[in-house]
């Protein structure tokens, strides 16, 4: 199913039949402020397997995608220096390499001890988790072998996924600039992939 969410104000009704399909442990691919994503609930066991099925067993790239700061706060382990640099630079088209808490759950963690953080500028994926009530794991649409379109354009996305997963968010055209993956889990951050924003 392909639905149809407004960045600027997204639609209650829509927003909810996102939530009905992730708390029915459902994968979706939304719009982010860089490429299109994949996305599950992270309370969704099932969902997450049939995550790392999708895009290939052990993937080490799964992120989560937060509503804001405090929320983030409450998964990871977060010192001043590090809340510093995340507010300063989000919502934005960064991955923040973090600490995990204890509340992360094990299945999205796969033996590893940190994560990958999203606030993105888009309004849509941060609706979506507030609706939710949770945050969401998540990995890029994007492949190295895919023609652009099918990467960037919704309609495309679900003819290429539709089948795989309860929904595509139709929130506009995508980009093909993936994001900028920051690791602050050492003193100094120190850049992990350059993408499409500077560090401020």
């Amino acid at each position: 199913m392909l639905t149809k969410i407004y960045g600027e104000n997204p639609s209650e009704r829509e927003l909810q039949r996102v939530v009905a399909a992730l708390e029915n442990d459902g994968i979706v691919i939304y719009p982010t402020d860089s490429v299109y994503a994949f996305g599950c609930s992270l309370r969704s066991p099932r969902a997450i397997e049939r995550l790392r099925r999708i895009r290939g067993k052990g993937v080490s790239e799964l992120a989560v995608v937060f509503e804001n700061l405090s929320q983030v706060a409450e998964y990871c382990r977060v010192d001043n220096a590090a809340f510093r640099i995340l507010r300063r630079n989000l919502p934005g088209p960064f991955t923040f390499l973090l600490p995990a808490s204890g509340r992360m759950p094990d299945k999205a963690l796969e033996k590893r001890r940190t994560i990958g953080v999203r606030i993105p500028a888009n309004a849509i994926p941060r609706a979506v988790v507030a609706a939710l009530g949770c945050p969401l794991l998540t990995t890029s649409v994007r492949e190295d072998d895919q023609a652009e379109e099918y990467t960037t354009d919704p309609e495309l996305i679900h003819e290429r996924y539709g089948r795989e997963v309860a929904l595509v968010v139709d929130g506009g055209p995508g980009d093909r600039v993936p994001t900028t993956v920051v690791d602050l889990t050492d003193e100094e951050p120190e850049i992990v992939r350059e993408g499409k924003a500077r560090l401020q």
